[in-house]
């Protein structure tokens, strides 16, 4: 953040939120009734609320200043002060409780959704994140939902489809929050472009986005965008990027009748109940954060590593194992979906009938051309010109990635491999992952030279 001098010659440096080597946890937060910002500190076990702290080395850190733009208009949210919450079960209904009142959306998300907004306030526990997603049509409810789930996330930062780029990720490196956004479909296809940059780049930490800036002598400056943190997000229609889609859990909106019971304008109570639940939240990451780790037996083999890696950093927080269990065949439905679209294409058919030889028993190198010729015996009615042998190596080699190479004059697939083709079976739906100890194609878990890892 900033830096400044103070009257004694001495460095202040404006902060939003740091992590103290001793333990000490510091939060900027808002006073509404003043337009004041102070720092919430916590050490030892115990809290205050101060206008700077000093820190072991001498170093005077405060709060960035209220009169911050996105600050004074309320872009991005921030708790008033740390506020002690009965248990964690209790926080939990209770923001399901401010959910269901103003939102209409299934028992099962907002179950998810709540355990997200814990997410979000000790995000910097994890290393990789899922992001939350509201899909529906105009008049779903999605954009409603958005603002109430995003209204107790930690630093919420609000920005729209109408936003240009560039300030989303100065926000994002700036804050390190939660990014809050509306109507993710854009129009303009260079714009969609730099969006999806940030939503590829920011579910892993260490992945920044780069952008170089001109210095006041006409140099260029490369500077790295720090775009790491949870997002939730309303759109009206889907990424067409499937790795992109792996990232997101998501609600379906707009698929049933409305509650009758839910509010058509949110009251102004709503802001209250929303700064309380955020500053129970605040304590719960105060008093969370250092004792949350990644829970590696949560790992599920049935689903692929993508989703794994996605879902292990919220399951961890979780308790309530029916609930993990429902998480995960709600996104068991994307993997089936991705395997589906994999078994019809090419690459699979061709991996089919790798499958095919390998079944005969057969443990040396094989020609391009036998595998062209068993390829149209079993699917030539499906395309409607020939596949060449040059157009089945090149599937080989581009597509999935397996060696070829030329042996008396003629290109072969050496057995060496076999381990390759046998994970991408599983990988393109060609072998159930539950046939993975076939005694044909070999114990998976012993293929070092596998290359399924995550996209």
């Amino acid at each position: 953040m900033t830096s400044k001098s103070s009257n004694t010659g001495g460095i202040i440096h404006k902060i939003v939120s740091e992590q103290l080597a001793d333990g000490t946890i510091i939060e900027t937060v808002l006073t509404p009734a003043t337009q004041t910002t102070f720092l919430a500190i916590y050490k030892d076990g115990n809290t205050c609320v101060d206008s700077s702290y000093i820190k072991a080395s001498g170093e005077k850190v405060e709060p960035i200043k209220a009169s911050n733009n996105l600050i004074k208009h309320g872009v991005v949210n921030f708790a008033e002060r740390p506020e002690a919450y009965e248990s964690i079960e209790q926080l939990i209904n209770d923001i399901q409780t401010y959910i269901y009142r103003y939102v209409d959306i299934s028992d099962h998300f907002r179950k998810i959704a709540s355990y997200y907004i814990l997410l979000t306030w000790v995000y910097d526990a994890f290393n990789e994140l899922p992001y939350l997603r509201l899909r529906g049509d105009f008049g779903s409810g999605k954009t409603r939902a958005l603002f109430v789930i995003g209204s107790l996330c930690n630093k919420a930062f609000f920005a729209s489809g109408a936003s240009t780029v560039s300030p989303i990720f100065h926000t994002l490196d700036t804050f390190r929050g939660t990014l809050i956004f509306d109507e993710a479909d854009f129009r303009f296809s260079d714009e969609k472009s730099e969006l999806v940059k940030i939503f590829n780049n920011g579910n892993v930490r260490g992945f920044p986005l780069l952008r170089t800036a001109m210095t006041a002598k006409r140099e260029f400056d490369p500077q790295a965008f720090n775009v790491y943190g949870p997002k939730v997000v309303a759109m009206r229609k889907a990424f067409d990027d499937s790795a992109l889609e792996s990232r997101f859990l998501t609600e379906e909106m707009g698929q049933h009748r409305m509650r009758h019971d839910i509010p058509i304008n949110l009251p102004d109570i709503q802001k209250d109940e929303a700064r309380l639940l955020r500053n129970q939240l605040l304590m719960y990451r105060f008093k969370t954060l250092h004792g949350i780790k990644i829970d590696v037996s949560l790992v599920d083999s049935s689903l692929s590593p993508r989703l794994n890696q996605i879902l292990v950093p919220l399951l961890s927080i979780i308790h309530d194992e029916s609930l993990r269990n429902d998480i995960r065949e709600a996104v068991r439905s994307f993997d089936q979906k991705l395997y589906a679209e994999r078994s019809s294409s090419v690459e699979a058919g061709v991996l089919e009938i790798l499958q095919s030889i390998y079944n005969t028993g057969l443990d040396r190198a094989i020609s391009i051309s036998d595998i062209t010729t068993a390829f149209t015996e079993r699917f030539a009615n499906e395309y409607d010109r020939p596949v060449t042998a040059r157009v089945v190596g090149g599937i080989l080699r581009k597509r999935l990635r397996l060696l070829t190479y030329k042996s008396h004059g003629v290109y072969v697939l050496p057995i060496t491999e076999k381990a390759k083709v046998a994970e991408l079976c599983i990988r393109y739906g060609v072998m159930d992952r539950k046939d993975e100890n076939d005694p044909v194609l070999g114990r998976l878990g012993d293929m070092g030279t596998c290359s399924t890892g995550i996209e």
